[in-house]
């Protein structure tokens, strides 16, 4: 089988298959291809099946693997700077609830 032509840049459609699939099981390359496949075989993501998922721009075949890796690679990435930067923000949110009672016990000492 030839691989289909696809567009230059991923389809938004293929981008979210991809995070779904990376949601599910949060590896990289090449164990998140394993992931895509189960989920693939099964209709796992809106019933879509390999022929559908090929339609958006997702191909499993040896000629398709690099394109699907360098996507996998970029989603992994801005997954993970997501969560970093949720993380980051949880943090400065939980220092500065506990720093508040610390600022209002020390104005209080200030006005006595």
């Amino acid at each position: 089988m030839l691989p289909a032509p696809h567009a230059a840049s991923p389809t938004p459609e293929a981008e979210a298959f991809v995070r779904f699939c990376y949601q599910r099981r949060r590896v990289g390359w090449p164990e998140l291809y394993d992931e895509m496949c189960a989920v693939a075989t099964r209709g796992l993501f809106h019933g879509m099946g390999h022929d559908a998922l090929a339609e958006i721009g997702v191909g499993f075949s040896l000629f398709e693997t690099p394109r699907l890796a360098q996507l996998v690679s970029r989603i992994v990435a801005e997954e993970q700077a997501a969560r970093r930067a949720a993380r980051a923000a949880l943090i400065e949110a939980t220092r500065t609830a506990d720093e508040e009672p610390v600022a209002a016990v020390n104005l209080l000492a200030g006005a006595a």
